[in-house]
């Protein structure tokens, strides 16, 4: 048993909580022990400030950290107090870490997860945006290597770009990359970027070389990262993985050996939680390239309250033309495409209580909130609140 301090035990979580990765286990953790009695002093890998070389003689009680950075499984493989590892899984059994109980997220089905998903939208081919390889992007090979292994199974030729590092030199330069990559690839097609930064990079890519999204270009990322989503004109699909659960699981694990109790299991893998779809990859077939452009445009701007006449503008054609496109294909008007996406960007924002509904009207692209509650009286046969109740209520 590990000798406990005075008010509790202190344990040091080695996570650097730049993105929704290590944010997220570190609520699970806080998760952990907010649910039962123990009382922990818990401190951050910004704690320790620039390096944990020395962490070896700290004189705290524990420690859970990302076994995904090589420095930090370097740092601890003196350490005499009990350690956690916390990071992706691995193909075969020899790569993982030795000596440590381990929670892994499962690698394999977050990529199954967003190939599924793709498949699912009908798309004929897929591609995969990974990560150059180095001894930090080890859990990138690994999603790779399930992306390989799904290609093989289907029989279906990998397409798979690398990219330069998270840390490259110019971003005009990482993006002249992506743009020459994604033109070099058959269309349509789904993308399967490695992280949601990731495939920011492939709509940023899209938006600039004028491809349509998902329309050409299908995109799922894996994390789910809010912010990032926040960032992007048209919402990125992503995988969710059970984040949470893994600090969780790794809390409880750390508790059993400080109170001298051995663990039922040292090797835990956590399932995603799922895929939240959003436009990014609701493909649906259309060969168009009038309606194709048209709807681009729309994804990225209907939140700003444009009009049909700037649609037709930025295709090219008169809006006459634009709407006999509209009708041949859909069998419905610009302004009917426009006004679904702009009900579908309301539905998902009436989800956030916080938000005030002329806040809602205003993000969607609606000229007033009493135009919004017209459209959903006359679209769902609920006013915006009756919806979010009835939503929220399920």
């Amino acid at each position: 048993m590990t000798a406990k301090k005075r008010n509790g035990y202190q344990v040091a979580l080695l996570f650097k909580a730049r993105g929704s990765y290590g944010r997220e286990i570190i609520a699970g953790v806080c998760d952990y022990v907010k649910s039962t009695r123990a009382v922990w002093d818990m401190l951050l890998h910004e704690d320790f400030r620039d390096s944990v070389a020395g962490i070896s003689d700290w004189s705290g009680n524990g420690i859970i950290a990302d076994f995904d950075d090589p420095d930090f499984v370097t740092a601890l493989s003196e350490v005499s107090i009990p350690v956690i590892g916390v990071g992706g899984s691995y193909h075969r059994n020899a790569d993982y870490p030795r000596n440590f109980p381990y929670v892994a997220t499962d690698n394999e089905k977050l990529v199954t997860e967003a190939y599924t998903h793709l498949v699912d939208m009908g798309l004929p081919r897929f591609a995969f945006y990974g990560l150059p390889e180095t001894r930090s992007y080890r859990w990138s090979e690994e999603r790779e290597k399930a992306y390989l292994k799904l290609c093989a199974r289907d029989r279906a030729k990998p397409e798979i770009f690398k990219g330069q590092g998270t840390f490259g030199p110019d971003w005009d330069e990482i993006l002249a990359d992506v743009i020459a990559w994604l033109k070099g690839l058959p269309k349509p097609i789904g993308v399967i970027a490695v992280t949601d930064s990731r495939a920011r990079h492939i709509l940023q890519a899209c938006i600039l070389a004028d491809i349509a999204v998902p329309e050409q270009v299908s995109i799922v990322g894996i994390d789910d990262d809010p912010l990032l989503r926040m960032l992007t004109r048209i919402p990125i699909s992503s995988v969710r993985q059970g984040t949470r659960s893994m600090g969780r699981t790794a809390a409880a694990m750390l508790h059993r050996r400080l109170i001298g109790a051995t663990l039922d299991e040292t090797r835990v893998i956590i399932p995603p939680e799922g895929l939240n779809a959003q436009m990014s990859s609701r493909y649906q077939p259309i060969y168009d390239p009038y309606v194709m452009r048209a709807r681009h445009f729309i994804r990225q701007f209907a939140g700003q309250g444009i009009k049909v006449a700037q649609v037709a503008a930025y295709v090219g054609v008169s809006r006459t033309t634009l709407e006999t496109h509209f009708r041949r294909a859909f069998g419905y008007t610009v302004h009917d495409d426009m006004l679904a996406y702009r009900l579908q960007t309301a539905q998902k924002l009436l989800m956030d209580l916080g938000l005030p509904l002329e806040r809602v009207a205003e993000l969607s692209g609606f000229t007033s909130n009493q135009y919004m509650h017209t459209v959903f009286k006359r679209e769902l046969g609920c006013s915006p609140r009756e919806y979010q109740r009835n939503t929220v209520a399920r």
